[in-house]
């Protein structure tokens, strides 16, 4: 017997759907687009679905699922993605279940006897498993409510994440013709959108675009000097005992920062795929179900994972696009508390991403759209102006105000001044020197450093040589960095990371062309920033939904919480999230009647925890 009663979607009424979201999910409305695209897919269409992470692109599947006659097919890449959601649904009363390598025969095979016999709600399938024959056979012989393919950004190879396997769920389409195809991420440009709705069969469906605006996330991005010391100072100072995401490019890096930061005392640990499948999903698992902990990763890992208290994600090393860098810091802040996406970024980070793109096996088609991608988020970090409008803009979104509020550049906008002599000093460096070094050997001759170098080549006897002494090395490591982002330079991966003119540094050198520079006077920005970004004032948070809350009732409901966790062998915020601990917490419900009303709270969570928690409340009554 199925947790919701299957409805007949021909007859299926907004107050059906609404009835649905409280019973099952505890909640009292829908967000945004929410409600036009469940009643979209419940009768019966196809769509493409962007939204940002934490902003319930799940509900858009999981309700038409249960609003549908059959078992709604969610097609997922990560087996940790299926799994917290399936233990989500399971506390929540649905019939849901995955589908994947994880399983025996034996259990494989009740999972394929339970989809036959109309026992399931839904169902989780990587693309590969169900691209098999025998799974397709076995869908054709089950009543398909939906197929719901999540994280559809991985279709492209336009994306940052592409997939092969993900090309063969075109034949959704032809084999289920009948079926509704609900196509999902949070990631998109216009041209993944486009290959998106080619390869899925979905060129005709309508498009439901949410703001990409993750408002309670605080953009910051440092120029790199000591990148582990900058990390460790911004944990220590702004998220002591937060629970965090670092993203380093190597494996090998990943192991020395995870290592650096434990003998800090801050508990971390690495993950990469180079770690045994065990190691990988013990520290997943220390991860999700304890405070504090930070993960020190590849980008393997983190796409679907659900954990909401993120506070902050940090780059250590440049992404290779904004898809990626938005994808990455959404991993932050789920739950709609201030968080933080942080990044130190250096020259080097330009050189070593255009050497990557450079040496790689794609088409020049595929280097030219990196390359794009590379500049505009370079673009993003060494643009002045609030990174969160150029953060949007990309992905075509305007903002009217100015100012986000919520950004470095905006918390402390940058002082600009007129660099085009700095920028002709550096460019003629550039060019005397045979457009053939890189930004060490370039600085040497402009502030008339005599390396052996610099001797070498007779680069001392150069008009150039020391022409630059009013700026130390690390301004103008910053000019470099400015020139390159405004395209008047470009590293050269073929000859080390050489710096040469492009076409538009002519009209540099001409006086045709003004360049504006950011100044940095030396510590002030990271001081100011700082002092307005102390844990807890990141930004404002939401009001709380009643009154104040007791701090002892608070500690309660969350030891409460990590006991039932860990009884249960789920994540803790599986059992109840924060917010619905919050509101709790706030409005300390006397009955059952009152608890069914906080968000969070649906039919099967007050039969199972209702009891417990009003005790807890009563007995923290002081």
């Amino acid at each position: 017997m199925t947790a919701q009663p299957a409805l007949d979607h021909a007859s299926a009424s907004p107050r059906d759907a609404r009835s649905v979201l409280s019973s099952v999910f505890g909640l009292s409305g829908f967000r945004g687009a929410q409600e036009k695209i469940v009643r979209h897919v419940t009768d019966g269409g196809n769509c493409l679905v962007l939204m940002p992470t934490g902003g319930g692109k799940s509900l858009c599947y999981q309700l038409p699922s249960l609003l549908r006659d059959g078992c709604g097919i969610v097609v997922s890449p990560l087996i940790a993605l299926m799994r917290d959601q399936v233990a989500g649904l399971t506390e929540a009363g649905v019939n849901a279940t995955v589908l994947n390598s994880t399983l025996s025969y034996q259990e494989a095979s009740e999972v394929e006897r339970r989809l036959l016999a109309g026992d399931l709600d839904l169902l989780y399938v990587a693309p590969e498993r169900l691209l098999t024959p025998r799974c397709l056979n076995l869908l054709g012989q089950a009543q398909i409510a939906l197929f719901a393919i999540d994280e559809a950004h991985c279709v492209s190879q336009w994306g940052h994440d592409f997939r092969p396997e993900y090309i063969g769920l075109s034949a959704l389409a032809e084999r289920f013709p009948k079926v509704p195809r609900i196509a999902l991420t949070a990631t998109a440009d216009a041209l993944t959108r486009k290959e998106i709705a080619e390869r899925l069969s979905l060129a005709d469906a309508p498009e439901f675009v949410a703001s990409f605006d993750r408002p309670n996330i605080r953009y910051e991005i440092v120029d790199k000097q000591n990148a582990t010391t900058q990390l460790k100072n911004f944990i220590k100072e702004r998220h002591a005992g937060d629970a965090g995401v670092v993203y380093c490019l190597s494996r090998a890096k990943v192991e020395d920062v995870a290592a650096s930061l434990s003998e800090a005392g801050i508990p971390a640990l690495p993950y990469h795929a180079g770690l045994d499948a065990s190691v990988r999903a013990r520290h997943q698992d220390r991860f999700l179900n304890e405070d504090g902990i930070v993960i020190v990763a590849t980008i393997a890992f983190g796409m679907g994972i659900d954990k909401p208290d993120v506070r902050f994600v940090a780059h250590l090393d440049l992404p290779k696009s904004i898809e990626a860098y938005y994808q990455e810091t959404g991993r932050a802040g789920r739950d709609g508390k201030p968080s933080a996406a942080w990044m130190a970024y250096g020259l080097s980070d330009i050189v070593q991403q255009r050497r990557m793109i450079d040496e790689s096996t794609g088409s020049d088609a595929f280097k030219r759209v990196s390359i794009g991608k590379l500049d505009a988020l370079v673009a993003l970090a060494e643009t002045v102006h609030c990174r969160r409008q150029r953060l949007l803009g990309y992905f075509g979104e305007t903002r009217t105000d100015e100012s986000c509020g919520n950004c470095d550049n905006c918390l402390t906008p940058p002082r600009v001044r007129d660099g085009k002599v700095l920028a002709q000093k550096l460019l003629s460096c550039v060019y005397r020197t045979g457009q053939r070094f890189g930004a060490m050997h370039l600085i040497d001759v402009l502030v008339g450093r005599l390396t052996e170098r610099v001797k070498q080549f007779n680069h001392d006897q150069l008009s150039v040589f020391g022409i630059g002494r009013e700026l130390n090395e690390k301004q103008w490591r910053a000019v470099l960095r400015q020139l390159v982002a405004m395209g008047h330079l470009r590293a050269d991966s073929d000859a080390f990371g050489a710096l040469k003119l492009t076409d538009s540094a002519r009209g540099v050198l001409k006086g045709e062309t003004a360049v504006m520079l950011r100044e940095q006077p030396e510590g002030a920005r990271n001081r100011a920033v700082r002092s307005k970004s102390r844990r807890g004032e990141l930004a404002p948070a939401a009001d709380s939904p009643g009154g104040i809350a007791s701090p002892a009732l608070h500690a309660a409901l969350r030891a409460w919480r990590s006991e039932v966790a860990r009884q249960r062998g789920v994540p803790a915020y599986v059992v109840l999230h924060d917010s619905t601990i919050d509101g709790i917490a706030a409005m300390r419900p006397d009955t059952l009647d009152e608890l069914r009303n906080i968000a969070g709270i649906g039919d099967k969570k007050l039969e199972h925890y209702g009891d417990e928690l009003i005790r807890i409340v009563k007995s923290n009554d002081g």
